[in-house]
């Protein structure tokens, strides 16, 4: 093994070791105790490491963000895997993505709350964002009918994230989270 080889393996190893430990973090206290300072002490390397493979939490954020996009975009291409007909892939993929949000509060702050710098909705997004997005849009193309399909993906989206985001914030009861699933899944498979 050639040194520059050792030396981008021994490199993507940090930054992956700073993403893990940020998310760890994350997941534990909550974005506001992931600092530079506090991620420096959990992975044991300086600061100045730290920002030579990231301009700041910012961009580790939004390294977090990617990578939670593409495992969410697993998750929603196996539960639009494994249903029978179209209806069950807008259930399941519904069911699996409130879950991802329930069990990764984090990390799905980190992809679709907090603000991070990444070109959603664009061309130049990470490819683990267009996958997210096109696991969505491939749910609900079977129901799109006269509707641009890409708007009707927002939309389910929207709803999606605006019933995670609601019943987590204690704005909408957890206790109906089921009822008002069933009747988005309603909507969108008629």
């Amino acid at each position: 093994m050639s040194i520059q080889s050792r030396r981008e393996r021994e490199r993507a190893e940090r930054e992956r070791l700073i993403i893990t430990a940020a998310r760890e973090l994350a997941e534990a206290e909550g974005w506001d105790a992931v600092t530079t300072r506090r991620l420096a002490a959990e992975i044991e390397y300086s600061q100045p490491v730290l920002y030579s493979h990231f301009k700041g939490m910012d961009a580790i954020m939004a390294a977090v963000a990617v990578e939670g996009c593409a495992e969410l975009a697993a998750e929603l291409r196996e539960a639009r895997a494994k249903s029978a007909d179209p209806a069950e892939g807008v259930a399941n993929v519904a069911a699996c993505y409130a879950g991802f949000a329930d069990r990764r509060p984090a990390l799905y702050d980190a992809m679709f709350t907090n603000a991070v710098d990444l070109p959603f909705a664009t061309p130049e997004a990470p490819a683990p964002l267009h996958e997210a997005f096109g696991e969505l849009r491939e749910t609900v193309r079977p129901f799109a009918g006269e509707d641009d399909i890409e708007v009707l993906t927002e939309t389910f989206w929207s709803a999606m994230h605006g019933l995670v985001t609601l019943m987590r914030n204690g704005r909408l009861p957890r206790e109906q989270h089921d009822s008002r699933l069933a009747v988005l899944i309603r909507r969108f498979s008629n």
